[in-house]
């Protein structure tokens, strides 16, 4: 890339065609980056590798809720009413959350979603309320229901330290104990089989059309992530 001068720089404006220096808008405009994918699809570790890399901030809505709760804060308060009656909250509250969330000073270069939206609801609120003030990008994370349900199925940790462990990528040198405490290994309740496989149904259902509505914007990259971390970075890295 050559380096243009103060001079090039501040005719450049005068002199791109239309089409570049649309492109240059773009590359000025925040990066948000979209994480899509079932469960257990490797979202939070690709978000956590991007957070490093474009140095952006990483927004989940499990965190969005925890930090409200925990700050009890008045949609916090909201979302605390319904939860308690074991109702679903609804999505304007997680909106003004997130609304709330993206407009503090650390997201003013972009962020990253790493799980919302969940639904073509969401994501219609979402692209309403950012118009085209960002410059969007979203990768989904592409994962056989077979291997979800061996990656998910499989983990057991230490009753004890919590030390994550896999029944067969990552099994403990003796069968049901803690290599570090000698503490047992459980399997918890959300990764059963079953329960597995009813989050999958939900996936499909609510999610997985969010590929179509972005497909349609052009702005959706289908990344297999049903190898290695590494290799689904990589391809991250070659989308980006």
């Amino acid at each position: 890339m050559k380096v243009l001068s103060f001079l090039t720089l501040a005719l450049l404006p005068l002199v791109l065609p239309g089409s570049l220096m649309a492109e240059a808008q773009e590359i000025s405009k925040p990066q948000v980056i979209i994480m899509l994918g079932a469960p257990g699809a490797g979202k939070g570790t690709q978000a956590l590798y991007l957070v490093e890399k474009l140095s952006l901030p990483q927004i989940s809505t499990g965190d969005l809720f925890r930090e409200n709760l925990k700050a009890n804060t008045p949609v916090g308060q909201k979302a605390k009413s319904y939860m308690e009656k074991g109702e679903l909250v609804p999505d304007s509250i997680v909106l003004e959350m997130l609304f709330s969330r993206i407009e503090r000073p650390d997201c003013k270069d972009g962020y990253i979603l790493d799980g919302f939206p969940r639904t073509i609801p969401q994501a219609e609120a979402l692209s309403k309320y950012l118009g085209e003030s960002v410059q969007l990008l979203v990768f989904s994370l592409e994962v056989s229901d077979a291997i979800i349900i061996e990656r998910i199925a499989g983990r057991i940790v230490c009753n004890t330290c919590a030390a994550p462990y896999h029944k067969t990528v990552l099994p403990p040198k003796k069968e049901g104990e803690c290599d570090r405490c000698g503490g047992k290994l459980i399997q918890r309740k959300d990764d059963s089989e079953q329960v597995v496989k009813d989050r999958l149904d939900i996936y499909h259902k609510q999610s997985e059309p969010l590929k179509e509505y972005y497909g349609a914007r052009g702005t959706l990259f289908l990344i297999d992530a049903a190898t290695s971390k590494e290799k689904t970075t990589a391809l991250i890295d070659q989308a980006l």
